[in-house]
C-alpha cells in the first residue's frame, strides 16, 4: 500500500522488440552469408602453361561483323594460326581481351580456336581435334563473338595462345 503522496509502483512492461530486431538481423546476416559461402564462384585450378605455347604464332588479324538471321550482329576474329613445333596441334585455347577508351579491360573470354576449312560452295570453322595442324602448317582461323562489351574501344583485341594440346 502506498502512502497518499506516492503514487503505486506499476509493473514495468519488458520491451523485448529490441531482442527481436537483433535476432532478425542476426538471422539475416548468418543467411545472407551462408548463400554468399555456397554460391561462390570455384576457384580455378592453376594449370601449368605448355611450352609447346611458344610455337603457335598468330598472324594478320581482322575484324569483321554480320547480321544473323534473328538480326543480332556477330563479330568476328578472323587470322592465319601457324605451326612452328615439330607436333601436330589438336587444340588451341586463346584469350580475347577487349579494351575500353582508357585502356581498361572491357571483356575477356577464353576460347577454343577453330581453323576454317572450304566446304565446296561454303567456309566453316572446324575445331581443330578434327582437323589437326601439322607441323610447320599454316591454316586461316575464326574465333566467333555474339556480344562484345558496349564499353568496347572498337580496336583489335589483344590474342595470346594460353593452351595447347598436341599429339
Amino acid at each position: 500500500m502506498g502512502s497518499l503522496g506516492q503514487p503505486n509502483p506499476v509493473a514495468e512492461e519488458r520491451d523485448s522488440s529490441r531482442w527481436i530486431i537483433i535476432g532478425a538481423v542476426v538471422i539475416v546476416i548468418g543467411v545472407m552469408l551462408g548463400l554468399a559461402f555456397l554460391l561462390r564462384e570455384k576457384p580455378k585450378p592453376i594449370r601449368p602453361v605448355s611450352p609447346y605455347v611458344a610455337n603457335v604464332k598468330l598472324s594478320d588479324i581482322k575484324m569483321s561483323a554480320a547480321e544473323n538471321f534473328v538480326g543480332a550482329t556477330v563479330s568476328y576474329v578472323d587470322g592465319n594460326v601457324a605451326n612452328a613445333g615439330d607436333k601436330a596441334l589438336t587444340r588451341v585455347v586463346v584469350e580475347v581481351v577487349f579494351r575500353d577508351d582508357t585502356g581498361q579491360l572491357a571483356q575477356r573470354e577464353e576460347m577454343p580456336l577453330q581453323i576454317v576449312r572450304s566446304n565446296g560452295a561454303y567456309t566453316e570453322p572446324v575445331d581443330l581435334s578434327a582437323a589437326p595442324l601439322a607441323p610447320g602448317q599454316m591454316a586461316p582461323f575464326r574465333l566467333t563473338f555474339d556480344r562484345i562489351s558496349a564499353q568496347w574501344n572498337r580496336q583489335y583485341p589483344e590474342l595470346k595462345v594460353t593452351d595447347v594440346a598436341v599429339k
